[in-house]
């Protein structure tokens, strides 16, 4: 019986010692990391940023993976039924971890109970663009316009996208009756604001910087607690509005159960990367601030989003099915 015992206890030693030593290896091959949104949008272009800083660092390749579709439920659904090794991730968003649960009566996966947070990447403010033949070159003046012209429409990527959101806070702020107008991606609604067929956007500043710097569309406010290194000359809305915020963000998180030593091997190089010069300089690039937070910390940061955000979507109707 002794050595039945025994024999046991040596085999549990033996296997904690293997998985141990596993986790102390990570990683020995390729990493997914998915991303909920086709190439090109700042998901995408970030998500590939740290993979290539997470490549370098591990000497395994961090592989981008685009699933697009259904606001980010398909690539969400994929990453928390995959095992828990640390050999998938996701590119959480403001829509995947904080808008989704509020907007969709029934979503694939749990925001909080499906995923281990691994770190946030950073945020990145709305910025209210508007046609230049709009007559107005204020905030003030856009909301004087607005009440003027009941009915003036702003146009997103997406119903439960931040920008439709931001547009919703922004309107029940101010007291105006805005018309969403929904389209399928940033590059249609991009060019029909371009083209002048919608009067304006609270646009991702990745996509918008690009025309406001051309001048060919006008940037009234952006939609952080301060104004944006990027933008420094464009007034936040919160001076006008105090605590008025409306951000975009990306960060990382892991399938549940995904041990804490992987978790941790993760965030300690995603947070060296982020506070690398040149991924700083990239960041300022796209209008974003870099994040690197402890995953305890971004757990805190999702929980307070979600609160938030559901707020915003019962106050102002929106639903996606």
């Amino acid at each position: 019986m002794r050595c039945i015992s025994c024999l046991l206890i040596a085999i549990t030693l033996s296997l904690a010692f293997t998985a141990n030593a596993a986790e102390r290896a990570y990683p020995t091959k390729p990493i997914r990391l998915i991303s909920a949104y086709a190439p090109g949008g700042g998901n995408d272009t970030v998500g590939r940023a740290i993979a290539q800083k997470l490549t370098d660092a591990f000497g395994q390749q961090v592989v981008v993976d685009n699933r697009p579709g259904a606001n980010g439920l398909l690539a969400c659904e994929i990453t928390a039924k995959a095992p828990p090794d640390g050999y998938t991730l996701l590119m959480a968003s403001i829509a995947s971890h904080a808008i989704n649960p509020a907007l969709y009566a029934k979503i694939p996966y749990d925001p909080i109970k499906d995923f281990a947070p691994v770190s946030l990447l950073g945020t990145t403010a709305n910025v209210l663009v508007v046609h230049p033949s709009t007559p107005v070159k204020t905030l003030n003046e856009l909301v004087a316009y607005a009440r003027r012209k009941n009915g003036l429409t702003y146009g997103s990527n997406g119903v439960g996208s931040s920008q439709h959101l931001a547009g919703a806070l922004f309107g029940s702020t101010f007291g105006l009756n805005l018309v969403h107008v929904p389209y399928k991606g940033t590059g249609t609604m991009t060019n029909d604001l371009l083209g002048g067929q919608i009067t304006m956007s609270f646009a991702n500043s990745v996509a918008a910087l690009p025309h406001v710097r051309t001048k060919r569309l006008v940037a009234l406010a952006v939609t952080s607690l301060t104004r944006s290194s990027s933008l420094p000359d464009v007034p936040a809305v919160a001076e006008t509005i105090p605590g008025f915020e409306a951000t975009s963000w990306w960060g990382i998180v892991a399938p549940r159960a995904t041990p804490a030593a992987i978790v941790d091997t993760l965030n300690r190089e995603i947070v060296k990367g982020l506070n690398s010069p040149d991924m700083k300089t990239f960041m300022s690039g796209l209008g974003a601030e870099p994040h690197g937070t402890t995953p305890q910390e971004f757990a805190v940061f999702i929980r307070s989003e979600l609160t938030k955000w559901s707020k915003v979507v019962k106050e102002s109707g929106a639903r996606a099915d």
